[in-house]
């Protein structure tokens, strides 16, 4: 039997998110040993932002962009970032056991900076076409769409900054909202009524995705006059709300499962903090946005170093 590596940091951040960075580059900053661990893409989901206007500092930037600058700037510390997926987290009392496939760690800290995934609408046709016209991602997925019609299903913040992004490469692009009005902050709202080829379908839900290899269609339902009627489209793109990646963690969790923590970003393990999206920030869930998360991820970095020193007396 092939035995496990063993290593041993001051701090592990799980989690390469503009949380998880913003910790890291923190904790570089104060000297302490730290390494980064992420499952996915380095960077986390702001890579798949196609535009930011709201981050302090910077007027427009790309989501790709905005990533880089935090992986730069942690590296500046030399601090790893490792991709590798933790599969558990035990408390062993002042130690912390990360637990990965490959490798264990041994923390005196932990930071858990997670975020979230997009939530499925589980509706018919929705798995058997994922990939097939069905996407949470127009970023990744939007070139494949050029001059057809589509369909944004979501009124906050997601939904339509990514139905304003379509709107540049598709044909047509209908906004899908089950409310009679958007939730997402007013100069969104507005840049997307000025655009003219996207179409808002208010007080409407899907009720399934429709096709045969691909998708062509969506059976929809008018909430106020209980309407159903076939719109004919060729993608559908979902952005529902988030659910956090947070299963992995024997923490204290809202009924979401978004991590709850206390003023210093701790969760119910102490020595162990969580930072970003996957906390709960108040009683409608988290902000959704990268400035909260980045200071999310600098309280928790402050917060566990003075643990480390005051608690641990190291």
């Amino acid at each position: 039997m092939v035995m496990k590596e063993t290593k041993e940091f001051d701090i592990v951040v799980v989690g390469a998110g503009p949380a998880g960075l913003t910790s890291a580059l923190y904790t570089g900053r104060s000297g302490r040993s730290c390494i980064v661990l992420e499952r996915l893409t380095v960077g986390g989901q702001v890579t798949l932002t196609d535009l930011i206007e709201n981050y302090p500092g910077f007027s427009k930037i790309s989501g790709e962009e905005l990533a880089q600058r935090l992986i730069d700037q942690v590296k500046l510390y030399s601090v790893p970032i490792e991709v590798k997926e933790v599969t558990r987290l035990i408390n062993k009392g002042e130690r912390k056991l990360v637990v990965t496939d490959e490798t264990d760690y041994i923390a005196k800290a932990v930071i858990i900076a997670t975020g979230t995934k997009p939530k499925m609408l589980i509706v018919p046709g929705e798995k058997e076409f994922y990939g097939k016209g069905v996407s949470y991602c127009a970023l990744c997925d939007g070139n494949f769409f050029k001059e057809k019609v589509v369909a944004v299903v979501g009124g906050g913040d997601s939904g339509v900054k990514e139905a304003i992004y379509l709107s540049r490469i598709a044909r047509k692009v209908y906004l899908i909202h089950r409310r009679d009005r958007l939730k997402a902050e007013k100069a969104l709202q507005l840049k997307a009524f000025q655009i003219n080829n996207i179409e808002i379908l208010w007080s409407t839900v899907i009720s399934s995705i429709n096709g045969l290899d691909k998708v062509d269609s969506l059976t929809l339902k008018n909430l106020k006059t209980n309407e159903s009627y076939k719109l004919p489209v060729e993608g559908v793109f979902i952005y529902v709300g988030l659910a956090p990646n947070t299963s992995v963690f024997d923490v204290a969790k809202d009924k979401y499962d978004f991590i709850r923590v206390n003023d210093k970003m701790m969760t119910s393990i102490p020595g162990v903090f969580a930072a970003g999206d996957c906390v709960v920030q108040n009683s409608a869930g988290p902000w959704g946005q990268i400035s909260t998360a980045v200071g999310d991820g600098a309280k928790a970095a402050i917060c566990a170093d003075e643990y480390i020193s005051k608690v641990l007396n190291e």
